[in-house]
């Protein structure tokens, strides 16, 4: 029987070629809270870290991503590891993949390569994945850059979370501004990326990994990775869809209605999106953010290998609906039903 622990990340990720992923305060304790209450409540077995945990407190529920935190995890029991945190190449969960245990969450060195988000979208783009023009820019090029790319640009962090530190610049001098400020602050590292603005509609799809599904009560077998139904954003703000830890998603994202779900469009960017997770060789669901231009063409502008999973499974949290949670409702799933079709697909470290 899978007896499950919550991982969440207890310190910043290493800094790779100059770059500093930033951490989210809390270390996504509170999904991982989310996801081991609404597991608990329904039957399925978990540990944490203290006997009579407080339905109010997240770090009552979930264990740090520490050696001693795994090793904690353990030896109350656990044997299938929900690793709602953070991963990287040596990442400490990686000292514990030649023991008997099954693991939640994508493999540790593939997203300490695809986290890189401006070198991601170039490798979906050398794979004839539709991405919208970028240009890197770093601290040493910040007053020599050279951009082909026309305004208004969007400037994101290489190693991001969602829309957090993503700016909407009009023109050079904005640009410069934010670029200096940025730099300044050290908090993304020394370089960012600019990407073309895209007009058109803002899309979230959930890719779900390859494997055994129940849906509908029947089990479906699916050989390659699949889509959710799209979400769309809105009530952008500068062009930008608000960080969720600002604004709950359910209060700017609607799942698309089914006449549109059906159209070449969306049909089309499910196609790049299943074919990028086959790629990146998912184990977890991800999420990727799609924009259209002018034309109503959809490019896949962020790919997200960790998207948030927060729920409304304790009483203070009714409101947190995460956009995966969200286009999971579309084809009848709950929040329990897409956390039991997720761990369905525990993996088992094979080197």
């Amino acid at each position: 029987m899978q007896t499950l622990a919550i991982l969440y990340q207890a310190k910043l990720p290493p800094i790779q070629n100059g770059i500093q992923k930033p951490m989210k305060p809390g270390g996504y304790s509170d999904s991982g809270a989310d996801i081991a209450f609404e597991l608990e409540k329904k039957g399925i077995s978990i540990v944490t870290p203290i006997s009579n945990p407080n339905i109010k407190t997240d770090l009552d529920w979930v264990f740090p991503d520490t050696k001693k935190g795994i090793q904690n995890a353990l030896n109350k029991g656990a044997n299938t590891f929900w690793l709602n945190t953070v991963l990287y190449k040596k990442h400490e969960v990686e000292n514990f993949f030649d023991r008997d245990l099954k693991f939640v969450g994508q493999i540790p060195s593939q997203v300490g390569i695809y986290d890189d988000k401006y070198a991601t979208n170039e490798f979906l783009r050398k794979n004839d994945i539709p991405i919208p023009k970028t240009k890197l820019i770093s601290v040493e090029n910040l007053t020599d850059y050279i951009l082909d790319i026309d305004y208004p640009l969007v400037v994101k962090p290489i190693r991001g979370r969602g829309s957090q530190g993503v700016l909407l610049v009009e023109n050079k001098k904005e640009l410069d501004d934010k670029l200096k400020t940025v730099f300044a602050n050290k908090i993304y590292g020394n370089k960012v990326y600019v990407e073309e603005f895209l007009s058109g509609q803002e899309i979230a799809v959930t890719v779900m990994p390859s494997g055994n599904y129940l849906i509908d009560n029947q089990e479906r077998v699916y050989k390659k990775p699949w889509c959710l139904p799209a979400v769309k954003r809105f009530n952008h703000k500068n062009g930008i869809a608000p960080y969720n830890g600002i604004i709950a998603v359910m209060k700017n994202s609607l799942v698309l209605e089914n006449d549109e779900l059906n159209t070449k469009k969306i049909i089309e960017v499910y196609r790049n999106c299943e074919k990028a997770g086959e790629l990146l060789k998912i184990k977890v669901p991800i999420r990727i953010d799609c924009r259209a231009n002018d034309n109503g063409n959809y490019f896949l502008f962020d790919l997200n290998m960790k998207p948030n999973m927060t729920g409304p499974s304790r009483p203070h949290r009714q409101n947190q609906d995460s956009l995966s949670l969200l286009a999971s409702k579309k084809i009848g799933w709950d929040y329990i039903d897409l956390l039991k079709n997720i761990v369905k697909q525990a993996w088992k470290a094979n080197y």
